[in-house]
């Protein structure tokens, strides 16, 4: 009986200190995304120039619209466009969804608030904030850019961009949503760090690519 109790208190402490273990590292990871997004996150009156703005996709709704949180970064990227800071918008995000055409909603959405159609461009394999990253890069030869996504989202997607070749910045995105939606997507993207983390620590070990010429 003394010999179970042992090893009971051996278990729960070594639960306890895989535990803590992987606290330090989301910790030190979403440390380390700050620390390499720090000094390019604007607002849109701040944000320097750049020649486009990066949507990346969300989920959309049953009706084909874009939910609140695409909402929210699409309505910053018309805002930027209008107001000049970028001369088009690159949609990416995955094309057959499980919620549906992102790639549909998001262009559907840009026309209906005055975005001419020559201004967008658009990804359908954009199918993580990495992807849609090295993507930009690799197949639009996009080498500065804006990215607009919402708070929790842009350290990560600022770092993933300049990881991949991208001289960005980034712009918070409005998030009309509930608290219960808020703390979901908070702790998911605290949970995302440490992927993007040693994404970041492979790439960098990588010689850079050449960016082809803009389709």
């Amino acid at each position: 009986m003394k010999r179970w109790r042992r090893c009971g208190r051996w278990w729960m402490r070594g639960l306890l200190g895989a535990g803590a273990a992987s606290a330090l590292v989301v910790i030190a990871a979403n440390g380390r995304l700050r620390m390499l997004s720090a000094g390019h996150r604007f607002t849109v009156p701040t944000v320097p120039r750049a020649p486009v703005v990066i949507v990346p996709g969300a989920k959309i709704g049953p009706d084909g619209q874009p939910m609140t949180y695409l909402r929210g970064r699409l309505d910053v990227a018309v805002e930027l466009l209008t107001a000049r800071k970028v001369d088009e918008v690159l949609i990416s995000g995955d094309a057959e969804g499980e919620s549906g055409d992102e790639i549909a909603s998001m262009r559907s959405y840009l026309l209906d608030h005055g975005v001419e159609p020559g201004l967008i461009r658009a990804d359908g394999e954009g199918l993580s904030t990495r992807a849609t990253c090295e993507r930009a890069r690799d197949l639009f030869g996009i080498d500065r850019a804006i990215i607009v996504t919402q708070h929790q989202h842009v350290p990560r997607a600022i770092a993933l961009g300049r990881g991949a070749g991208i001289d960005a910045d980034g712009v918070d995105a409005y998030r009309e949503c509930t608290r219960k939606t808020l703390v979901r997507n908070t702790i998911r993207e605290w949970l995302a760090a440490p992927k993007a983390v040693a994404a970041l620590t492979v790439s960098a070990q990588r010689p850079m690519r050449s960016a082809p010429a803009s389709p």
